[in-house]
């Protein structure tokens, strides 16, 4: 009942932008009485909102904390699916495994897990993924596409498209997207996507999308062993980002490109994967589970499977690798 209360009256203030909203029409909306309008008032002021109060014009919020609680992520949210159910917490071992556990529980599509602080965040090949709290944008996403466990690599790569034109759109970064999942800003990493399903053989049930985005680290915050391949948005644009609206952003545009993937297919997110990528024709080495090849990167497949053309003139097909960009 109060998390319904605390979404009726955060749409009411984002729905005025920045007129103020007057006690009686907050008090006839929630069913509340004046007084109690005053303490979901103080709530938010608790939470880091700074609400400017008018005589007999009401309240309007003036700023809002950067944190990425489910409060904040649902001021300002203009989806359908993704993010209208958000589970929260403060520190996890990993967003991955509570998704896992929530897909298989019935959680809906769009249903996401964000949290401050991971302590065994993973990538690819269960590396560590260091989370630390306050900092970044540590999520996962559940998705249920009606599609067959074979094009669910696709979904990969429609997430770093999403991912760089939300990082563009807030911060005015350019991004670079390396296959399979890595978004790359000057050469250096930024975000890691991590894509994991629960599947029968011809269906999907649920496809869970973790990512992790640098956004507010100082170089100080990276272990000695990646400060040379790991940077954040901060660093790189040299000011603080707000989490909380790159996350909103990068949901809005994930939902556009998911839509647009299930009506129309993979065709104009293959283009614009590629617009983005940064090994497609360059001198590439694939560490792969069972070597190693060098070679050419011509582009990807429909299915999104990488294609390397080795130095005799045969073509490789990629379905899953390490991809090192070579200097010649």
């Amino acid at each position: 009942m109060q998390s319904d209360i605390r979404r009726t009256l955060l749409e009411m203030f984002t729905n005025s932008e920045d007129e103020y909203v007057s006690g009686q029409k907050i008090s006839d909306m929630l069913g509340c009485s004046r007084t109690a309008v005053w303490k979901h008032i103080e709530d938010l002021r608790k939470e880091g909102y700074e609400l400017e109060a008018v005589r007999k014009k009401g309240y309007r919020i003036v700023q809002k904390p950067n944190k990425v609680s489910e409060t904040e992520l649902r001021l300002g949210l203009h989806t359908d699916r993704i993010g209208q159910s958000i589970h929260y917490e403060e520190t996890v071992d990993s967003t991955q495994k509570i998704a896992h556990r929530l897909a298989q529980e019935g959680a809906k599509e769009g249903t996401v897990v964000v949290a401050e602080e991971q302590i065994a965040g993973r990538g690819r090949l269960d590396r560590v993924w260091y989370s630390p709290k306050h900092t970044g944008v540590w999520m996962s996403i559940i998705l249920r596409p009606p599609l067959p466990p074979q094009r669910a690599p696709q979904l990969t790569l429609l997430t770093a498209v999403a991912v760089v034109q939300a990082i563009q759109e807030v911060t005015g970064i350019s991004p670079d997207i390396k296959w399979p999942n890595d978004v790359l800003i000057n050469g250096k990493k930024a975000v890691g996507i991590l894509t994991e399903m629960q599947a029968d053989a011809d269906r999907i049930h649920s496809v869970i999308i973790g990512i992790g985005i640098n956004v507010n680290q100082n170089s100080g915050h990276f272990d000695s062993a990646i400060q040379d391949i790991a940077t954040s948005l901060k660093i790189e644009s040299g000011e603080d980002i707000n989490r909380a609206l790159l996350m909103q952003t990068i949901f809005a545009k994930l939902e556009q490109l998911y839509d647009e993937y299930l009506t129309n297919g993979f065709k104009l997110i293959k283009l614009l994967w590629e617009a983005h990528a940064v090994s497609i024709g360059k001198h590439i080495v694939a560490r792969t589970l069972t070597g190693s090849i060098e070679g050419f990167a011509k582009g990807i497949t429909d299915e999104g499977i990488l294609l390397l053309e080795d130095a005799y003139g045969q073509m490789h097909q990629i379905h899953s690798a390490d991809i090192e960009l070579m200097n010649r």
